[in-house]
């Protein structure tokens, strides 16, 4: 019996738990304000998440990225996972996905 685990359905899984979390001051899960730029999964089970912030000094620069990594920690499959920060491109507006600007009242 296979039971070899389909990494596209991991990093399915992984949005999923990743549109759980919120930015505390917007009532948008990360996701889908463009918080998160990449997800990468390996044959090791291992994931990197590459995301940003809205500011660099965000006040949930601290606790934002643990938040990210706990919750992807939780999925039984995922071996580890690690939270890259970066402000290149800067986040702006325009990464926001159509659901969070009509949420927002910007559609």
């Amino acid at each position: 019996m296979d039971t070899q685990i389909d990494v596209n359905e991991l990093g399915e899984k992984i949005v999923r738990v990743i549109k759980t979390i919120f930015d505390p001051e917007i009532p948008v899960d990360i996701y889908e304000l463009g918080l998160i730029y990449d997800v990468f999964v390996n044959e090791d089970l291992e994931v990197k998440i590459l995301m940003t912030l809205t500011t660099p000094n965000c006040p949930v620069a601290e606790t934002l990225p643990v938040e990210v990594e706990e919750k992807v920690m939780s999925i039984d499959e995922v071996k580890s996972a690690s939270v890259e920060i970066t402000f290149d491109p800067p986040w702006s507006k325009d990464l926001m996905s159509d659901e969070a600007k009509l949420e927002l009242g910007m559609l």
